[in-house]
């Protein structure tokens, strides 16, 4: 279905270095980018533009923006939110977005991954010594920084830092001129080997979803659509909230089917059972 087409990846920020290889070897498509899209126009994670939409419409949007740039059907797009981790407490997390759109079929395809391998961070400084704390801790130089006058101000916002004369020039600046400075990892792909490495892993998982057929039609992208709960203890056999199934469902055709036990184990141990552990 894919194999020898053209494939645009809706980037301006080098996602394609991950992207590309890992789609043209899976699926035999041949990928490309277009200069002038302007994906900021949808949201900065610096926050000069707020992005209005969910991860999966502004992703939407970005393929759509690259189709009708490069008059081709199929695209990719991939859009991250950084955060606390929605169930680990006080933990940053980079939750990527991958979407995968193929007008040509009326199909689209969507992988996700989580992760806590993120270096997302933001602080009010004062000092050289916070300065080069902060740098040291956010993985400086490999990975950028930003620095503006405070949290909430984009005036002077200066961006994508990524050498020690630089940073100690900014921050001077700031610190001469306005009395304080606040600093802030670089989310923006180009700049971040780390969550680079996070979108890598989602196109991973984005490529094997495209290359699961569904039994019944074989359209692409028969993917899991709902994790069922209820394993039981394996000392007294109550239901647990690990996981007993999973549903996968053909977004075409409808069909779906129920997969037991897909982490290989029928019982759970009691250490996880709200009656043997409470």
């Amino acid at each position: 279905m894919f194999e020898g087409r053209n494939l645009v990846i809706a980037s301006k920020h080098e996602k394609e270095k991950v992207i590309a290889p890992i789609l043209e070897k899976e699926l035999g498509v041949k990928c490309f980018v277009v200069q002038d899209l302007d994906t900021d126009l949808l949201g900065t994670f610096s926050g000069e533009v707020d992005r209005i939409d969910d991860p999966i419409i502004t992703a939407r949007k970005k393929c759509l923006m690259a189709m009708d740039l490069s008059n081709c059907d199929l695209a990719v797009a991939s859009e991250g939110s950084f955060g606390q981790h929605p169930t680990l407490s006080f933990v940053p997390a980079d939750d990527e977005f991958l979407l995968f759109i193929d007008k040509k079929n009326s199909l689209e395809i969507i992988a996700r991954e989580l992760s806590t391998a993120t270096n997302f961070n933001g602080a009010q400084i004062n000092t050289e010594e916070e300065l080069n704390e902060f740098a040291t801790h956010a993985n400086f130089p490999s990975h950028g920084l930003i620095l503006k006058k405070s949290k909430d101000d984009y005036k002077n916002i200066v961006s994508g830092i990524r050498n020690e004369e630089q940073l100690q020039i900014v921050f001077y600046h700031l610190i001469t001129n306005e009395g304080t400075a606040y600093i802030e990892t670089d989310m923006r792909a180009m700049h971040n080997p780390t969550r680079m490495k996070v979108i890598e892993a989602a196109a991973f998982k984005l490529a094997k979803k495209i290359n699961s057929l569904c039994p019944e039609c074989q359209m692409p992208g028969f993917g899991i659509t709902e994790a069922k709960s209820g394993l039981p203890c394996k000392a007294c056999n109550y239901q647990t909230s690990s996981i007993i199934s999973h549903v996968y469902t053909c977004k075409k055709c409808s069909f779906i089917h129920e997969k037991k036990y897909p982490n290989g184990k029928q019982t759970e141990d009691p250490m996880y059972c709200d009656i043997c552990n409470p």
